[in-house]
């Protein structure tokens, strides 16, 4: 079980790990399909900033309505910017958070606290890094901790009647031969190479 300092920092390590990417992607074409169907990386950088400002003003504050997960419009211009202030608000709201405190996720209706936001945080920052990484013909692949972290999620996840909502897909079946590759089949990603 980690805790929640050392989930600071594997979130840390993730945010960079997505910003670099972020970063690759602003430079090329934002039309391009992602894993999440539907979405182009312009739709799915607008779902990552608002899940972020979301969570940020929902840990500072202790509740964040719906309008506060709103993604913004997202351009090559502006791409970077957008991501750089909203990774930095969730620094400034979980970094100093009282472990103990309640939130509630309005997303979710649910109440939780900051550190378990902040693990489901870590699953969605490390998955969508992944499907930035997959949209760019590249892959990514988070530190064990937070592959551990996420596969026991994802199975809960998988495992709700009606499977994974939203932006996670119908789950795939487990094949056991690597921890990171099963977490995301059961978020209803595919992690094979195109074309295999």
């Amino acid at each position: 079980m980690l805790t929640y300092s050392e989930m600071l920092t594997l979130h840390d390590a993730a945010l960079a790990d997505t910003t670099a990417l972020v970063e690759r992607a602003a430079r090329g074409d934002l039309g391009i399909a992602t894993p999440c169907e539907g979405w182009d990386l312009a739709d799915l950088l607008s779902h990552m900033i608002g899940q972020n400002l979301g969570f940020a003003a929902a840990v500072a504050t202790g509740d964040a309505d719906e309008a506060a997960y709103a993604g913004p419009d997202v351009a090559p211009a502006n791409a970077v910017g957008q991501w750089d202030a909203s990774a930095e608000a969730l620094r400034a709201a979980f970094g100093p958070a009282d472990e103990a405190a309640v939130v509630r996720l309005a997303e979710f209706d649910i109440q939780v606290t900051p550190a378990v936001a902040l693990s489901m945080q870590l699953l969605d920052t490390a998955v969508h890094a992944w499907d930035v990484a997959a949209a760019l013909g590249d892959t990514y692949r988070p530190d064990d901790a937070v592959t551990e972290l996420v596969l026991d999620f994802a199975r809960q996840i998988a495992s709700r009647p009606g499977g994974s909502p939203g932006v996670f897909g119908e789950p795939l079946a487990e094949t056991g031969a690597d921890p990171w590759l099963d977490a995301l089949r059961l978020l209803g990603r595919d992690p094979r190479p195109v074309g295999a």
